[in-house]
């Protein structure tokens, strides 16, 4: 069993969703992000998403965008992401976020073994379908890593049976069509893709894009089996820094645990 299926497993006998937040590695700095993924644990967050910086991030929103630049002229590399991931995973279950352009251009198997040394858990890649990720699914098994694809309300019944089938640890759901970033309410349709998923696979449902208070992640919670939280931390940590961050995840975790009734 691995670490996500532990975490998995011990929220679901709490009665709970789990969380999970995102920070990139090298926003504002190195130390400061890495700062900032410890205060997210220390706040109740229970899963860490390391974001790899990469020069065309055109999934995630202009918060994610600025502060992924910030970290690449900051000299931020996938060494830095390394450093980061030894670090948090003495404190909880870690996954890397990140394009596959990066991955492939240092090696699918040089990085599934840097990222097992390290103590990772597995991988998040947004832009890569099942189809096409042959050598990063070959190179996770044999590192024993989780691969984690995504699921969106626009994928028909069969796409979200392929990811089911092939990802390990978690299902990501992405609430709404478009880019990442905070938004007034969670998407719609994410309650549905929920179920939609669900029926395809036996792997918990975690939905991101969109969450950025207590009141969204109760409101997700009450359905899904985590919560993603991504932007929200990136505009705590550039507008407030690390204290707020660690706030932010004090008032999210509370939500995951409150889980308002769903509609």
């Amino acid at each position: 069993m691995s670490r996500l299926d532990e975490l998995f497993a011990r929220c679901r006998a709490q009665n709970r969703a789990a969380l999970i937040g995102y920070l990139p590695v090298g926003f504002p700095t190195y130390e400061l992000s890495v700062a900032g993924m410890l205060a997210m644990i220390e706040g109740g967050v229970d899963a860490v998403e390391v974001g790899v910086p990469y020069t065309d991030p055109g999934m995630d929103g202009p918060v994610i965008q600025v502060a992924v630049d910030v970290a690449l002229r900051g000299g931020s590399r996938v060494a830095h992401v390394f450093d980061a991931v030894r670090t948090v995973s003495e404190k909880a279950p870690v996954v890397v976020m990140g394009y596959w352009n990066p991955v492939e251009r240092y090696g699918p198997a040089r990085f599934a073994k840097d990222l097992r040394a390290a103590g990772g858990s597995g991988a998040i890649t947004p832009d890569l379908i099942p189809e096409e990720a042959g050598p990063w699914i070959e190179a996770a098994g044999a590192e024993d890593l989780d691969p984690v694809f995504l699921v969106a309300p626009s994928s028909t019944d069969e796409r979200i049976g392929v990811v089911g089938r092939t990802n390990r640890g978690f299902v990501y759901a992405a609430s709404t069509m478009g880019v990442t970033g905070t938004r007034a309410t969670v998407g719609s349709r994410a309650e549905e893709l929920v179920a939609r998923t669900r029926a395809q696979t036996d792997l918990p449902v975690c939905v991101g894009l969109g969450v950025s208070n207590g009141d969204q992640a109760a409101e997700v919670a009450a359905y899904a089996d985590g919560v993603i939280v991504g932007s929200a931390f990136v505009r705590a940590l550039q507008d407030e820094g690390v204290d707020a961050v660690r706030t932010l995840a004090r008032e999210l975790s509370e939500g995951v645990r409150r889980r308002a009734p769903s509609s």
